[in-house]
């Protein structure tokens, strides 16, 4: 049986989720980051297949038609999506698939992967400190972080669509909850998977 999982990772921008995923890159074995694909052209400093899959409009619109997105949106006049295609090849090799995507894609994959997936919502302890992070970080404008923080109120109503919840008031705790969610998703199995050993282990 697969020993490949697959995790998904929602919360607020600002929760910690990157920090809490490369701290724990060591204890969690062989992992696949998922990546985005997008038609717009790569930015400074952006490389293929770190940032995002950068594919031409005639790419994009090809693997559409082939069923290949899990889901896609055109954005600014620019597709974006999360394909497929290196999700099964990431399961093949028997990696733990990571998605860092929002309530409505959780969603999604839930709908199409049922029981193998396994999720996780992170935040910090309360929107306060959220707002006192989004603030430290220098890295928004105010209209941007009055957004996330939106947001952010509307997606820990989700909360009771996930599976576990990490508090990330200390990174250090943090990581180390994430480290045994991920491994436990690594022993999630799908219901045919599960059935398959059933048949198997009564005919072995």
């Amino acid at each position: 049986m697969s020993k490949g999982g697959l995790l998904v990772l929602s919360g607020p921008s600002g929760a910690g989720k990157s920090t809490i995923i490369k701290n724990a890159s060591s204890a969690i074995g062989n992992f696949y980051f998922s990546i985005s694909c997008t038609t717009r052209a790569p930015r400074e400093g952006e490389v293929h297949g770190r940032e995002y899959f950068f594919l031409t409009k005639e790419e994009f619109e090809e693997d559409i038609k082939k069923g290949n997105f899990l889901e896609y949106a055109m954005v600014h006049g620019h597709y974006y999506g999360t394909s497929m295609k290196p999700i099964f090849q990431a399961l093949d090799e028997n990696k733990l698939v990571i998605f860092d995507i929002d309530v409505q894609g959780h969603r999604l994959l839930r709908e199409k992967f049922g029981k193998k997936l396994v999720s996780c919502f992170i935040t910090p302890p309360t929107l306060t400190i959220l707002k006192e992070r989004l603030y430290s970080r220098c890295s928004d404008d105010e209209a941007t972080i009055k957004k996330r923080l939106t947001n952010a109120k509307e997606e820990i109503k989700a909360l009771g669509e996930y599976d576990f919840l990490i508090i990330n008031d200390d990174l250090k705790q943090a990581t180390k909850e994430f480290i045994a969610i991920a491994n436990a998703a690594r022993n999630r199995y799908s219901q045919e998977e599960l059935e398959a050993f059933q048949n198997e282990w009564f005919h072995g």
